[in-house]
């Protein structure tokens, strides 16, 4: 009989490094999260610099870093209206680590890019929206156009002999005007320029009639008298610019084309970190200094839940790709 008091013979090598291996792998998910929320946050804007994606993104950026006491940098990746950057995203490790800054364009292209080789409805998971921004819907002072009802008379009268440019097929700019056109039963030739800058160097000389431009990019030349601002892309008029009246003036049904901007994370990204940042975005949204910052360039600042900015953009995605279907509209 074996003493009580007898040691039990020791494991075997084999047993202990089974138990070893147990032990490691059970603590790697632990280390590895612990690393990731140590880890720098990159912003991915897929639009050039000076964009307004880009500039909320450079806003959120530093008192982000701030609040989560780790670095947020921005990172643009800018090229086939936002599906270059915007597919680095989809396919990042959902960790936390790497986020997407976009725009409508997002789900404006769903529809005019349907190979593009993922869905931001299942691929992207929704952090925040940021904020809205607002369209002007310009003239050229060589078209002799100054009213709202002034244009749709024009082009009733002389159906496709009117141009408007945009910085590309699929862009907010572009399908606003496709919007309008739908809702006042009116024709437009659509003249497509890789960017804006150039679209607005021919609309000021006057190649082109009409446009849709962002505030910030229109309000200069507008305030110069180098452009006529038509109506706004709101429902209601805006502080900048009080005297231009809304799209809705025309009563043609919702011609809302105000642009939403926001955070996205890939898909399957914890829940966890999504509603700590959804919750500091909100902390951040509310600085005077950010608000200032935004509203100078037409932007209203405006935050959600994460649940209601995913409601908000499936909605954009079906209005969208209605119109898109109903226009004929293709990628050029």
């Amino acid at each position: 009989m074996t003493p009580s008091h007898a040691l039990a013979p020791p494991p075997c090598p084999h047993r202990r490094s089974l138990l070893l291996g147990t032990l490691s792998a059970a603590a790697a998910p632990l280390a590895w999260a612990q690393s990731a929320a140590d880890a720098p946050v990159r912003l991915v804007v897929p639009f050039t610099p000076g964009t307004g994606i880009d500039l909320i993104a450079r806003q959120i950026a530093q008192p982000l870093s701030e609040r989560l006491k780790r670095p947020f940098f921005v990172d643009n990746k800018a090229g086939a209206s936002g599906i270059i950057g915007t597919q680095e995203v989809v396919r990042a490790t959902p960790d936390g680590t790497t986020l997407l800054v976009s725009v409508n364009t997002l789900v404006m292209n769903m529809a005019l890019y349907p190979k593009q080789g993922f869905n931001p409805l299942t691929d992207l998971a929704p952090v925040a929206q940021t904020s809205w921004g607002q369209l002007l819907l310009v003239t050229s002072v060589p078209s002799r156009i100054d009213t709202l009802k002034g244009l749709i008379e024009r082009a009733k009268a002389r159906p496709g002999a009117l141009n408007y440019g945009s910085p590309g097929a699929g862009t907010p700019h572009h399908l606003a005007m496709e919007l309008l056109k739908n809702r006042a039963r009116i024709s437009l030739t659509h003249i497509s320029y890789r960017g804006t800058a150039p679209a607005v160097t021919d609309l000021l000389a006057g190649q082109i009639d009409a446009m849709f431009l962002p505030i910030h990019v229109a309000l200069q030349h507008v305030k110069a008298g180098k452009l006529k601002a038509l109506a706004i892309s709101s429902d209601t008029a805006h502080p900048l610019l009080p005297e231009v009246p809304s799209l809705g003036s025309l009563h043609l049904g919702n011609l809302n084309v105000d642009m939403w901007y926001g955070v996205f994370a890939p898909a399957g990204t914890p829940s966890a970190f999504i509603e700590r940042l959804n919750t500091e975005l909100r902390e951040v949204l509310a600085s005077p200094a950010v608000a200032r910052s935004f509203e100078t360039q037409g932007m209203t600042p405006a935050h959600s839940s994460a649940d209601a900015f995913q409601k908000l953009v499936a909605t954009d995605a079906r209005r969208w790709a209605e119109l898109i279907k109903a226009q004929g509209i293709t990628a050029e």
